[in-house]
C-alpha cells in the first residue's frame, strides 16, 4: 500500500549504540523528503559502513510522506523538509516526544538552463517573464514551495507570475521541469544546484534567506520504533560530525 528517548547527543553513547546493534536486525526504514534524497543516500551509506546496519529510504514530498505516516505507513524515521509535519506527528503521538531536531537548513536558488537567458540577470527576469514559465514546488504540500511563494509575495511578484507557474509535486519534480528545458526558470533547492550531473546553468540567483521563512528540515523518530536501537542509532549518527559534513557538502546550512 505504501512505497518502498530522549536523544543523548554523546559520541561515546552513539558508538556504543552502533556496536551493540544486532547484525541480523531488520533494516531501518527512513522516509526522506525529496530534496534531501541524494544527501540521505550518502548518509545512509556512511552509517552502514560505521554500523553494519542496513537502511532503506523512500523519497517523496514531505506532504505525501506525512500523509502516509499518518495512515500507518511502516517507517521508523522521518526526515522532513520542514518542521511543521514532524511537530504535528509528535503532537499526535505518532512521533517520539523529544526526538525531533533540525538536521539541515534549506536554501532556494532561482535557476535556468535556457540558452536565451545566458548572460542575463535571473533575478531581473522575474520582473518580466514574458512568455516564459516559472517552476516552483507545490506550496500546498512542499516546504520549498511555501518558501517560493513567500519570496514571490514579499517581492510583490506573486500575482504577476501566478498564471505562469508550473507547480511540481515536490522539489525533485520541479528540478526536472527546469533541467529538462521544458520550463525556462525554476526556484529549486540550493542543494540540487550543486549536483554535478545537472547541465550547466545559463543563469542563477541565490535567493537571500531573509526573503522567506527559514526552511528548517527536521527529523523525528516514529512511535512504532521507539525501542528500535538501530533507528535510534541512525538518528544519533545524523546529529554527529560525519553526517553534518555530508549535509554541508550537499549545500545545506547547518543548525547550531
Amino acid at each position: 500500500m505504501f512505497q518502498g528517548i530522549r536523544v543523548i547527543p554523546m559520541l561515546a553513547f552513539c558508538l556504543f549504540c552502533m556496536t551493540a546493534i544486532n547484525a541480523d536486525a531488520e533494516p531501518v526504514t527512513v522516509a526522506v523528503a525529496s530534496n534531501f534524497a541524494r544527501a540521505g543516500q550518502d548518509i545512509v551509506a556512511s552509517f552502514a559502513t560505521e554500523s553494519g546496519q542496513t537502511v532503506q529510504i523512500t523519497s517523496a514530498s514531505t506532504g505525501k510522506l506525512y500523509a502516509q505516516i499518518s495512515n500507518g505507513a511502516p517507517f521508523d524515521v522521518f526526515l522532513a523538509a520542514d518542521a511543521e509535519r514532524p511537530r504535528l506527528l509528535e503532537a499526535a503521538g505518532r512521533g517520539v516526544a523529544g526526538s525531533r531536531f533540525t538536521y539541515a537548513i534549506g536554501r532556494l536558488v532561482l535557476w535556468s538552463r535556457d540558452p536565451a537567458l545566458a548572460g542575463t540577470d535571473c533575478r531581473n527576469r522575474l520582473n518580466n517573464l514574458g512568455a516564459s514559465r516559472l517552476a516552483i514546488a507545490n506550496p500546498d504540500t512542499a516546504p520549498y514551495g511555501v518558501a517560493a511563494r513567500e519570496m514571490l509575495t514579499g517581492l510583490g511578484l506573486w500575482e504577476r507570475v501566478e498564471s505562469q507557474l508550473v507547480r511540481g509535486e515536490n522539489i525533485a519534480q520541479t528540478l526536472q521541469f527546469v533541467a529538462s528545458g521544458n520550463v525556462s526558470l525554476g526556484l529549486i533547492a540550493r542543494a540540487q544546484a550543486t549536483d554535478a550531473r545537472l547541465p550547466p546553468a545559463t543563469c542563477s540567483w541565490p535567493v537571500p534567506a531573509n526573503l522567506h521563512g527559514p526552511i528548517l528540515q527536521q527529523a523525528i523518530l516514529l512511535k512504532r520504533s521507539a525501542d528500535n536501537e538501530s533507528a535510534v542509532a541512525f538518528l544519533e549518527f545524523l546529529r554527529g560530525p560525519m553526517a553534518r559534513a555530508i549535509v554541508a557538502r550537499h549545500g545545506y546550512a547547518l543548525p547550531d
